[in-house]
């Protein structure tokens, strides 16, 4: 096994790939302490932005580390044709906390066909619940296609 190609991704295929996919990964860190943990997002290609309902307990280690205004990492990969092409694209950037009171007509519209979280199972009631939505608006965003090349093997 080889690596055949690894190329860079356009700005449209970096699109489309992000709007295909629902789920990655987002990593956050506070005093170089990581925390990663999978969510669901929308992406909207206009303004290449992301949305997010994360849910927490008030006083759990995802809510510590939201309320620090990390810097975060938001990963979004897939693999394909049996393991012979892999898609990545990365997001860097800060998270930003939308109040409920504060959403626009167009917030409204992006968080109406975001997809449910498909991460939330609970240990909790609902009530003990704190439910947020979050803007993640990318200082950098890339993508990158590679193509193994497994031979005869």
């Amino acid at each position: 096994m080889s690596l055949a190609e690894e190329t860079e991704m356009t700005a449209t295929e970096i699109d489309a790939f992000l709007s295909r996919h629902e789920t990655g990964v987002l990593a956050l860190a506070s005093d170089n302490t990581p925390y990663a943990i999978p969510i669901s997002y929308g992406y909207d290609t206009d303004s290449r932005s992301f949305y997010m309902r994360l849910v927490s307990t008030p006083e759990s280690e995802k809510r510590k580390f939201l309320d620090s205004s990390p810097q975060v990492r938001l990963v979004v990969y897939d693999e394909r044709d049996g393991g012979e092409t892999y898609h990545s694209a990365v997001a860097v950037g800060t998270i930003e906390t939308i109040d409920p009171t504060d959403l626009t007509v167009e917030d409204v519209e992006q968080y109406g066909t975001t997809k449910r979280p498909l991460f939330e199972i609970w240990g909790e009631s609902k009530a003990n619940l704190d439910i947020q939505l979050y803007r993640f608006e990318p200082d950098e965003l890339s993508g990158r296609r590679t193509e193994i090349d497994r031979g005869d093997a």
